[in-house]
């Protein structure tokens, strides 16, 4: 069976954008797209409406919402194929739900207090920290689509335990559909409690946690397909910022999520959290096992 890739929809410009995106992605693996819409949505997210709509927001049904999107998707890619779903749920169980069955779970950001995608939307957020498969944040002020795009550049980060993650997996095979450079990115730190004394690190106290940097790109892309040109990346600081800083010059950020047990449920860690907050591009985040 062919899994779909899900894009969740709410009429707002922010998931029309999530739809051109997906559009691009389900056409990309050859699979189809799937639309949906959980009409309890405006409880979170409010109820502002894409303009395109030109109806009163009491007006506005969930047919309009999704039949407008499919139209979108099919005007962008006529060939595809377009399935719309209306649920009548919360938003964020709805999504879960879909994310078993999907290939990749795709949402916009929704701006709020007036203050547009600086954070990201309840919805999406709570998703994230739950979704089975892939799921991508369309973020950022880029051309909305997933081929080759504008930078020619897909941006992994490395964790600390590289050797058969998901998350570079997963990149290998994005930058591989859209026949772009693949860059893997790991961050570094020189501990402040560390003295010169130590003899690996007389005289040049940083080299050894470099180079640990660099073991663990190597080791990432070890099993680089040959049709990928990967690069490797350290840099000296913490790995939020220096993840949203790649994410500047990126078609897309990849980042594994290995979910913690919390009294609130699963619960996505602080990388995962802030890239998806401030990224300039969209973000994949990939469920890592363990």
């Amino acid at each position: 069976m062919t899994l779909p890739v899900v894009v969740g929809v709410d009429g707002s410009e922010p998931s029309l954008r999530a739809v051109d995106w997906a559009s691009d992605e389900a056409a990309l693996r050859g699979m189809p797209l799937r639309l949906v819409y959980a009409s309890l949505w405006e409880r979170y997210e409010g109820t502002s409406i894409a303009e395109d709509l030109t109806k009163p927001d009491d007006q506005v049904m969930a047919e309009d919402i999704v039949d407008n999107a499919a139209r979108r998707a099919r005007r962008r890619h006529p060939e595809l194929d377009v399935r719309v779903e209306v649920l009548a749920e919360e938003p964020e169980y709805a999504l879960v739900r879909e994310s078993r069955s999907a290939s990749m779970l795709v949402t916009g950001t929704r701006g709020r207090s007036g203050i547009a995608e600086a954070l990201l939307g309840s919805v999406s957020l709570i998703v994230a920290g739950h979704a089975q498969c892939p799921m991508v944040v369309v973020r950022g002020n880029h051309d909305n689509q997933a081929r080759a795009g504008t930078h020619g550049r897909v941006v992994v980060g490395v964790g600390d335990k590289p050797a058969g993650s998901a998350a570079v997996r997963f990149a290998f095979e994005e930058a591989r559909r859209r026949g772009v450079r693949l860059e893997a990115v790991r961050a570094w730190r020189w501990p402040a409690h560390e003295t010169t004394d130590h003899p690996l690190m007389a005289g040049e106290p940083a080299r050894l946690h470099q180079q640990q940097a660099v073991d663990a790109l190597d080791a990432a892309l070890r099993d680089a397909p040959d049709d990928v040109e990967a690069s490797r990346h350290t840099v000296e600081g913490h790995t939020r910022p220096v993840l949203v800083d790649a994410s500047r010059d990126a078609d897309l950020l990849v980042v594994g999520a290995k979910r913690r047990p919390s009294h609130f449920g699963l619960q996505l860690g602080r990388v995962a959290h802030g890239v998806l907050h401030h990224s300039t591009c969209p973000v994949a985040i990939v469920p890592e096992k363990g």
